[in-house]
């Protein structure tokens, strides 16, 4: 069984860079996990009247109120299988902001009829479409599409008139040897949302498993 996105990509998966192949490889086939260990140069947000909704983010890791410059974080991407038979594959990232504290933004990702589905959150509340494409450097660009809610025996479409649209850019640098990643959320009516720019470097450890830490409190069978 190849990757999530192995499988998502198809043919293009070969046009990564090697190293972006080997970190977007992780699945239960590889045996391995990618813990990333970087810097955030900036963590942004649009205007004031965004902190409500980031900070209700913050609640379930879904979303990271915090700004700042220079903030170290950590990635930690590692395979498993769910109570339902999925393979599943951890991304979960997580800042320490100022006065030491830390921020965690939960994602674990599926593959459903061929396409990557991410749920947020430490509940698995919010299911996203990803679009993935391969540009000209080998790097990866995900794109949100569709999100859903799932709460009990809620369950419908979530109106982009009130989420935002995500494009994460992730690529590898043979001029210093590191991974870099810049996130950008837009409202299509109200702007930027909320934004991120950095760097890493990677260790790959053995694992057929995710530590019960990094696992989402509930699985969401809905999609």
């Amino acid at each position: 069984m190849s990757s999530v996105f192995r499988q998502a990509l198809g043919a293009d998966f070969d046009r990564l860079h090697p190293m972006m192949q080997r970190r977007f490889g992780v699945g239960l086939d590889a045996a391995e996990a990618c813990v990333g260990h970087g810097t955030m140069q900036s963590i942004r947000r649009g205007p004031w009247w965004t902190v409500p909704f980031l900070q209700i983010g913050r609640l379930r890791n879904i979303l990271v109120p915090d700004v700042g410059d220079d903030v170290p974080f950590t990635i930690e991407n590692y395979p498993y299988r769910d109570v339902l038979g999925r393979e599943t594959v951890t991304f979960v990232r997580t800042y320490t902001v100022c006065s030491g504290r830390t921020a965690r933004f939960d994602a674990t990702m599926v593959l459903v009829d061929g396409r990557v589905l991410d749920y947020l959150g430490s509940h698995q509340h919010l299911a996203v479409d990803l679009d993935l494409a391969v540009d000209e450097r080998g790097g990866l660009v995900l794109t949100s599409d569709a999100q859903r809610f799932h709460e009990g025996p809620l369950s419908f479409r979530f109106p982009m008139l009130f989420s935002g649209r995500a494009i994460l850019r992730e690529w590898w640098s043979d001029d210093d040897r590191s991974f870099h990643v810049d996130l950008e959320v837009h409202n299509r009516l109200f702007g930027f949302l909320f934004g991120y720019r950095g760097s890493f470097t990677c260790e790959w450890v053995p694992a057929t498993d995710a530590p019960e830490r990094l696992k989402p409190r509930r699985t969401e069978a809905r999609t």
